[in-house]
């Protein structure tokens, strides 16, 4: 009897383990056609994520149940052709948005979470209101007083300093639509910020990207952010200076 031939292919064991496209075989020159089908339409989703809509009245309807102010803001960029082509208005408040926070930056609040479209509105319609029914009730039973949520149109990531400094919070916490990948259009980043203010770069902030049901889910994801928030607060920074040491040996 003939042993049985085996796959000794190295990377096929891997393909568990990721969704990267590794081990699709080839057929003479080219790859599959069922993996070059799978490819195309990858491609299509992640185009359809960057020009997806934000459910706005959904989420605004979901976010009241916290019993907080909800406003709804919206950046510099009135379009989405314009928020492609000017990065820098989606970084803004526009006027009336401005105008708008004016009236709740009275007594300073701890922390405020926010929510952005960013590059995949379809992420964070699938995925932000799970990880904010976490992450709220984990600041309330820390004494941390929550701002209103704000949720924001044609947002980038630095729209945040805008919106904290303007409610006179101590800390920031930005949910967005991450860049749509080829297997993952679905994705959040949270970006933390302490003392937000106009002006910070990105070495100001902490982000926890891949937040989504087949990468990092909502509860650890919101275990990560509670931590950080807490060290922020302890040594009153945030950015290259402040490192998730949550998992090592006798922190």
């Amino acid at each position: 009897m003939k042993d049985e031939i085996i796959n000794t292919d190295p990377l096929s064991l891997l393909k568990s383990f990721t969704a990267a496209r590794i081990a699709i075989g080839r057929v003479g020159n080219s790859i599959p056609l069922k993996q070059s089908l799978e490819f195309k339409l990858a491609h299509a989703h992640a185009r359809d994520a960057v020009y997806s809509v934000l459910d706005t009245e959904g989420l605004l309807n979901n976010l009241n149940v916290f019993n907080l102010p909800v406003l709804h803001l919206h950046s510099k960029a009135q379009t989405r052709h314009k928020y492609l082509k000017r990065p820098d208005y989606g970084r803004q408040l526009n006027d009336e948005s401005t105008e708008q926070l004016k009236d709740y930056n009275g007594t300073g609040y701890d922390v405020v979470v926010i929510i952005a479209d960013g590059l995949s509105a379809t992420a964070v319609n699938e995925n932000a209101f799970d990880l904010v029914e976490i992450l709220i009730p984990m600041l309330l039973g820390a004494k941390l007083k929550p701002g209103p949520i704000c949720l924001v149109e044609q947002g980038r990531v630095a729209i945040g300093d805008d919106i904290g400094y303007g409610l006179n919070a101590k800390f920031s916490i930005l949910l967005i639509g991450e860049r749509p990948g080829l297997s993952s259009a679905d994705s959040i980043g949270a970006y933390l910020t302490y003392n937000p203010r106009p002006g910070l770069t990105d070495e100001s902030r902490n982000c926890i990207s891949n937040i989504r049901p087949q990468g990092l889910t909502s509860k650890p994801a919101a275990d990560k952010i509670f931590y950080l928030i807490n060290e922020a607060f302890r040594r009153k920074l945030s950015g290259v200076g402040l490192k998730d040491n949550a998992g090592e040996i006798g922190h």
